[in-house]
């Protein structure tokens, strides 16, 4: 039997390793061949999130010119660089376009297939469209991945987990309010993709309390108003009569940033400059490991700072009173009380400091005295932020964006990093498009959307859900409806993944945030001891290793795409060095005579589990083994 390779997960980050694998096979795998298993009950490409099957009317937050899934030469990685067009290139369509999510899965579908094509001859690749459950084996031995409604395991050399987004089990707060829900006759939606979530319990005209500011709550807001037939007649939002009353709040009060809406012209910032590869070997040269707030965040926080000075010193320099080379020396040796003081006698306007507390926290120490009164501030809001993010008199925040993906590179490097960090990064770098924020005014001035304001609190009690701000004292208001518009958080122990909950049982560390811990140089699987795993690896926002996205902007680095090369190197090297006996013993040869009239070839992918409900596989005993068992 030819080497083994299980990939659990077929979405873009799948694709991107089988890309990489292709990439880097003609110069590291010397083996005799090579059978790839893809498992995701999901097309692959698109996987869950990217899918055909979900509303044209939801959108990427991306521009189409900021989307690609091919490496480039500021990806800072072994394997060789094989360039691919960007979504627009491939569409065809204005680079500005916020595309639809149908069309990005179908950009990934053609990826996925120029990547499978890409790989030398002797290398296969097999879909599975069936969930995979658990896998077992010892670290010196093979694997077996055992998959829904398939009697025998696939047996495997390495498995490479590359889950995405994926459910879990309630917390213990949203367990109690699902449970009063249910005591009550109420409604609780908790923590979900909303593509998925039944919207229809959610009565037109009802007050529906919305917990949750981010990207979740834009596509609950589409949904519900243009997805029940309401429409934009320029800014005026006309309703179907079929929309509920959103009333929205969030520990910030406020949405993302919109998206930044010009290019950034003139010199870049040199990036990185006060946290790069040097600040973060030693990091992890530290005997006693490191603390985010006390030893990485100060690196953070400089890096940030410097990426704005620098925009703003020289592409605006009439807003400053020094030169940028005077500043740019007395920054590089300050810190604490003395760096504020240079920053306030070298830029007079304090609209021009960056104030990351500012920016996470706008409305802290902020109160209204009427909840009318806060909706016109709300609008004020979110119209100053249209405005600044679309004015290139303000680029120093695309500077800022720059620094915040070169920052993220380290700190993929470093993991155990704690959850903060990518809630604060998507609040600032991967808000919604302009338009969509140009429509939550339109339904605030329509009364479709009310905003709660910041650290929101939600009660149940008298048979309903009540919620309130300290940003209005005084003011509550009570829904039979409770929406949590946020993905579940991606931990370990409260997955609804059989196969994350068994590998958790089986030893796999997992860190405080409850974050699956794998070694940041490949992605294996660490145990409780911090031995990595031989054979598992593990890519995706559920591992401390976690990235911004499966796919980036162009020429930004692209932190998904160095994990997935070294992922890639890291299974190959292992592969090609199996010993034949070892790897081979006297399992005989999928896809022989016996199983050929069990699979429908695609090229050369072979589709398993196809409406005969024929499975072909490689029984463990040494036998072909053909499953008759459930058609998924």
């Amino acid at each position: 039997m030819r080497p083994q390779l299980v990939i659990v997960g077929a979405g873009p980050r799948g694709t991107g390793v089988i890309e990489r694998i292709a990439a880097n096979a003609p110069g590291l795998y010397a083996g005799r061949g090579l059978d790839i298993h893809l498992v995701d009950p999901h097309p692959p490409g698109g996987g869950r999130i990217w899918r055909a099957a979900q509303s044209p009317l939801l959108w990427m937050n991306s521009h189409a010119e900021d989307v690609t899934v091919f490496t480039d030469e500021t990806v800072a990685m072994e394997g060789p660089v094989r360039e691919g067009p960007t979504l627009h290139e491939w569409a065809g369509i204005d680079g500005r376009t916020f595309a639809d999510r149908q069309l990005q899965g179908a950009y990934l579908r053609w990826a996925h297939e120029r990547a499978v094509a890409a790989l030398p001859p002797e290398i296969t690749v097999h879909h599975h469209a069936r969930r995979a459950l658990r896998v077992d084996g010892t670290p010196e031995g093979r694997q077996q991945v055992w998959l829904e409604d398939r009697p025998r395991p696939l047996p495997a050399d390495l498995v490479i987990l590359a889950l995405g987004h994926l459910d879990a089990e309630l917390d213990p707060e949203q367990a109690r309010l699902a449970s009063y829900a249910r005591e009550h006759g109420l409604v609780h939606l908790p923590p979900d993709f909303t593509a998925d979530s039944d919207l229809s319990a959610l009565e037109p005209g009802e007050s529906v309390l919305v917990r949750g500011f981010g990207l979740a709550f834009v596509d609950l807001m589409v949904l519900l108003t243009e997805g029940r037939g309401g429409r934009y007649e320029g800014d005026t939002y006309v309703p179907s009569g079929r929309e509920p009353v959103l009333y929205v709040g969030s520990r910030r009060g406020v949405p993302y940033h919109s998206k930044i809406g010009y290019d950034l012209d003139g010199e870049r910032p040199p990036l990185p400059r006060f946290f790069g590869p040097a600040e973060t070997e030693a990091l992890l040269a530290r005997p006693d490991g490191f603390d985010f707030r006390r030893d990485v965040w100060p690196l953070v926080e400089k890096e940030l700072r410097f990426a704005h000075y620098h925009r703003l010193f020289t592409a605006h320099p009439e807003r400053t009173a020094m030169s940028w080379a005077d500043f740019e020396e007395k920054f590089t040796a300050a810190s604490g009380a003395d760096l504020q003081a240079l920053v306030v006698s070298a830029v007079p306007d304090p609209a021009d400091r960056l104030d990351l507390a500012a920016l996470d926290r706008p409305l802290d120490g902020v109160r209204h005295g009427s909840h009318e009164e806060f909706q016109e501030g709300m609008r004020a809001y979110v119209e100053r932020d249209l405005a600044r993010r679309h004015d290139p008199r303000h680029s120093t925040d695309l500077a800022v964006f720059l620094a915040l993906l070169s920052v993220y590179g380290q700190l993929v490097r470093l993991g155990g990093i704690g959850s903060w960090w990518h809630g604060f990064f998507s609040y600032l770098a991967s808000g919604p498009p302009g338009p969509r924020l140009r429509q939550m005014l339109a339904l605030s001035r329509a009364g479709v959307l009310r905003f709660l304001g910041a650290d929101m609190s939600v009660t149940a009690e008298d048979g309903v859900f009540r919620a309130s701000s300290a940003t209005v004292p005084g003011f509550a208001v009570e829904a039979r409806a409770l929406v949590e518009a946020r993905l579940p958080e991606p931990t370990v122990g409260r997955a609804r993944d059989s196969l994350l909950r068994a590998l958790h049982a089986d030893g796999a560390a997992e860190t405080p945030d409850g974050l699956l811990r794998v070694d940041p140089a490949d992605g294996r699987i660490l145990d409780r001891d911090g031995r990595p795993h031989p054979r598992r690896f593990a890519l995706g926002p559920y591992t401390d290793g976690r990235t911004p996205g499966a796919f980036t902007r162009p020429r930004t680095g692209g932190p998904a795409f160095r994990q997935n090369d070294a992922t890639a190197r890291s299974a190959l090297r292992f592969l090609s060095t199996l010993d034949s006996a070892t790897a081979h013993g006297s399992v005989t040869e999928l896809g022989s005579s016996t199983a050929l009239g069990s699979v429908t070839a695609l090229g050369s992918v072979t589709e398993f589990g196809s409406a005969t409900g024929l499975d072909a596989s490689t029984a463990l005993d040494g036998s072909t083994a053909l499953d008759a068992s459930t058609a998924p």
